[in-house]
């Protein structure tokens, strides 16, 4: 009985390279597209928080990623400082 199949071993030996380097590729592409969606997301936030956006990349730092949510959770953020400021002026000069 003839086999049209080639022997598994003589095809991993032919194209397993190419395989793992196209999936070396897909993964680091992968890789590559969630940290820049995390690094836009982090940037925003502290943007909206009333940080500099910059601050956002220390979100990509390994040990800085562990305390920048508590300096997000526990200060005062600039922008409520702002808006404090700006009520106390507004109720200065009200009647």
């Amino acid at each position: 009985m003839r086999c049209d199949y080639p022997n598994p071993e003589e095809m991993f030996a032919v194209f397993g390279p190419v395989i793992l380097i196209i999936l070396a590729v897909f993964v680091l592409a992968i890789s590559l597209a969630i940290l820049i969606i995390k690094a836009v997301i982090c940037c925003k936030i502290f943007s909206k928080a009333g940080y500099h956006w910059a601050l956002g990349l220390l979100m990509l730092v390994p040990i800085a990623c562990i305390i920048m949510p508590f300096v997000l959770a526990f200060s005062d953020w600039p922008i409520y400082k702002e808006l404090n400021k700006l009520r106390r002026r507004q109720n200065k000069n009200s009647p």
